[in-house]
């Protein structure tokens, strides 16, 4: 008898562990995140970068009362101070290391970009293969959102310390939401909204991806679309956007070409029964392929809470390309492990 029953506490052990895991690898879209020390992630208008078998998540840290602009009466601007761009790491996606500060505020000069006075959003890291450099883009803006202006910054390791560069107008154009893509064949883009957010621009980057090359087209003319992220599967390029309504949500596009300079053919919304037509209450900011799974992506967005930026929620969810078309599902919970 007591064989047995020690032989019933074993499996209803491992059953335990098993479920555990199972738990501890769901992501729950919408909900608080913490990280492997228990602290909520902060990461937001993030992009993820795959280096040597480890997944890096940079994002905006936006920490401490929020408030609005109030001599901005066009739109609701509300803001944080600047707190740098954060990073994480993690192996499987799901369990995420606070690396610190990738790139850190500049508290002594009023005048940087980088002070928090200022305004760093949407945050993208590549590696260059040439130059054996880490390259950051960002959106950088003045407290009136008058600069559109893009920052650059460098770094010998995923993790930072990264040394910022400065800012420009790239292309000689106003740059606001924004990311970055790098091609199989190395070459880099800078994809951003510009001329007021009316016209996106993808512009190719020079070798050391440091400054636009020269290269660049306009696309979506007149649309007004903002928080591109964008993919390569089965040679066709993906983009997904959202419209321009401020911190609130609305449908997101995609579109297709062959070429990433385009042209792009838009394609609808790729919310599966997104009922109300918000993104699942949120806004895109990157696509995660899942590197075994070809077809299968993360699909990153930010769930906004303008009134209390920090308490601003992430959005992931499993996204699947068939036959050129793109398919986003809402699902409470779910586990990577378990997709196709």
């Amino acid at each position: 008898m007591f064989k047995l029953n020690l032989f019933k506490l074993s499996i209803a052990f491992f059953v335990l562990i098993v479920l555990s895991e199972n738990l501890m690898a769901q992501i729950k879209p919408g909900e608080v995140w913490n990280d492997t020390e228990g602290n909520p992630i902060n990461a937001h208008g993030g992009g993820v970068l795959f280096h040597d078998g480890t997944y890096y998540w940079y994002g905006e840290i936006k920490k401490g009362a929020t408030r609005r602009v109030d001599y901005i009466t066009a739109w609701e601007c509300y803001r944080v101070e600047a707190g740098g761009v954060s990073c994480y790491s993690s192996t499987d996606l799901i369990n995420w290391t606070n690396e610190g500060l990738a790139l850190s505020p500049n508290y002594e000069d009023s005048t940087s970009d980088i002070h928090p006075s200022k305004v760093i959003e949407r945050p993208k890291v590549i590696y260059n293969d040439k130059t054996g450099k880490y390259v950051m883009w960002m959106h950088i803006e003045s407290e009136d959102y008058s600069y559109a202006q893009a920052g650059v910054a460098v770094s010998d390791s995923p993790q930072g310390p990264f040394t910022y560069l400065g800012s420009m107008r790239p292309n000689n154009q106003m740059s606001r939401d924004m990311t970055l893509f790098k091609d199989d064949d190395g070459k880099a883009y800078h994809i951003y909204s510009s001329e007021f957010n009316a016209t996106m621009y993808i512009s190719l980057l020079s070798e050391d991806y440091l400054k636009p090359s020269g290269t660049f087209t306009r696309n979506f003319i007149d649309e007004s679309r903002e928080a591109p992220a964008i993919i390569k599967y089965n040679n066709k390029y993906f983009i997904i956007s959202s419209g321009c309504t401020g911190w609130s949500p609305n449908p997101a596009i995609y579109a297709t070409a062959d070429s990433i300079l385009g042209p792009w053919v838009v394609a609808g919304d790729p919310c599966v029964n997104d009922k109300k037509q918000t993104t699942f209450d949120s806004q895109s900011t990157f696509i995660i392929p899942l590197k075994d799974k070809p077809g299968n992506f993360i699909f990153m967005a930010d769930r906004w809470n303008k009134k209390n930026l920090e308490d601003s929620r992430y959005v992931w969810l499993p996204m699947q390309i068939n036959d050129n078309k793109v398919q986003i599902e809402w699902k409470d919970s779910w586990n990577i492990t378990n997709k196709k």
